[in-house]
């Protein structure tokens, strides 16, 4: 999907993913890189690329962190919800 600089895909994927506030599991799926590409790209490669904009991604990254047990457990829920 990308052609070129790394720089903008970094900036692409940090937009994205303060645009939807996405995790970083659907930032890759959308892209079509790997989590860990997009989780290097967002936390190492956009602090010198775009600071503010990173700011913001760290906040998004905190918050998805902070949540990610409750996912999970939503998830087992509804996987032993649909195998009654």
């Amino acid at each position: 999907m990308f052609s070129g600089d790394i720089d903008e895909r970094v900036r692409e994927i940090a937009e994205y993913v303060s645009r939807t506030q996405s995790t970083v599991r659907a930032a890759a799926k959308h892209f079509g890189v790997s989590k860990s590409t997009v989780h290097k790209d967002l936390t190492d490669r956009l602090k010198r690329c775009d600071a503010v904009l990173y700011r913001k991604v760290c906040k998004i990254l905190e918050k998805n962190r902070a949540e990610r047990h409750l996912r999970g457990g939503m998830a087992t829920k509804r996987k032993y919800e649909s195998t009654r």
